[in-house]
């Protein structure tokens, strides 16, 4: 597993869509009318790699696993979601859950598909579900700092510390602006992380336009785009339409014709991928042989170790040591053979820190 991404937005911006798309399932019912999304849908997809199936080729292996990543469908917000208006706290509570957030904006205009707000602006309609999530965010903190400065008063060190994070965070909050936002250090991540901030979790924009648009993007599409760029946050051009369309294709062949007719290199999915993978700051490494060729998914600075749990704990639990080649290795010189004949093949232990494209073999025993 490597990330779960909850998608959120107002009602009727394309959210259940996207996700039927970007699973390539129907669980999502798409419909013209508001809370249509009642439960959250869960869907998992392969992550899109080439580099997995050049080595998978190279290794003659039968099979090929790509890493996954989970996307859930939340159900729209509304104006008042954070006092429970339209099953508010439902829907934020599984927000909480989730890794990072996919905020869908509607950048088209259609005259059949209504909106909750009347009219299409996207900017309006982020400022209105960060607001939502803003005041979630506030209202749980006020509630448990009380508590927390009682420990802290009381000599507990651990909560002074939580205390002192909480009300930094609710400055920020006050001052209108996302937690994401606060300095954080890499030592205090943890501790910021612990706090489950809605407005803490990393954001994708998802500009949904129409296909004509969808290559290139439109003027709605391009205001998000500076927004993002402000708050530093990234954003992606995708036509839902356009993936509904491809999700229906079976063969790889007619889904490239198919996006080469609209001016497009690759489906949406792998550039919501790429933009997660980027916030979220993690890399892929593989395994490969002649029973299967497998991605992983861990965080960037991971040390081999943990790599080797992400397969099996007790890969991690009786670490010896991670034969490693790097990917460019592995393809110029054709497989691990070669790799090893030329000396690619470094035996790394317990401090080494794993880099996008490692190629392992781990010694383990327990």
């Amino acid at each position: 597993m490597g990330f779960n991404c909850g998608i959120v937005g107002l009602p009727n911006v394309g959210k259940s869509t996207l996700f039927n798309a970007l699973t390539a399932t129907q669980a999502a019912e798409a419909a013209n009318f508001p809370f249509c999304t009642k439960e959250p849908n869960v869907g998992r997809v392969g992550v899109p790699d080439p580099r997995l199936e050049k080595i998978a080729a190279i290794a003659k292996s039968a099979k090929i696993i790509p890493t996954q990543l989970e996307f859930v469908d939340i159900a729209g917000l509304i104006r008042g979601a954070s006092k429970g208006e339209g099953l508010g706290n439902q829907f934020l509570g599984n927000i909480r859950e989730v890794d990072a957030i996919v905020h869908v904006l509607r950048c088209f205009e259609d005259d059949d598909i209504t909106h909750v707000e009347g009219g299409i602006d996207p900017i309006r309609d982020a400022e209105t579900v960060e607001t939502e999530l803003m005041l979630a965010d506030m209202d749980g903190l006020e509630r448990r700092l009380y508590t927390t400065q009682k420990k802290a008063k009381g000599g507990d060190k651990e909560a002074k510390v939580t205390a002192e994070m909480m009300e930094r965070a609710l400055a920020v909050l006050q001052a209108g602006k996302p937690a994401r936002t606060l300095e954080v250090s890499h030592d205090e991540l943890p501790l910021f992380k612990s706090l489950l901030l809605l407005t803490g979790k990393p954001v994708v924009f998802v500009c949904n336009v129409e296909e004509a648009s969808a290559a290139t993007g439109n003027a709605l599409s391009d205001k998000v785009a500076a927004m993002a760029k402000a708050q530093g946050a990234a954003s992606v051009v995708v036509s839902a339409a356009i993936e509904s369309e491809v999700a229906q294709l079976s063969d790889e062949s007619e889904k490239k014709e198919y996006l080469e007719t609209l001016g497009l290199e690759e489906p949406g999915l792998n550039r919501v991928i790429r933009a997660g993978y980027g916030l979220l700051d993690l890399i892929t490494f593989f395994t490969v042989g002649p029973k299967e060729a497998r991605a992983w998914t861990v965080g960037r600075n991971s040390k081999a170790p943990e790599a080797a749990g992400v397969i099996h704990s007790d890969f991690e639990r009786g670490f010896i040591r991670a034969e490693t080649i790097d990917y460019n290795s592995f393809v110029t010189l054709g497989g691990e053979q070669a790799a090893k004949e030329a000396g690619k093949m470094r035996q790394e232990g317990k401090e080494y820190v794993v880099q996008d494209g490692d190629i392992f073999h781990f010694r383990f025993n327990v």
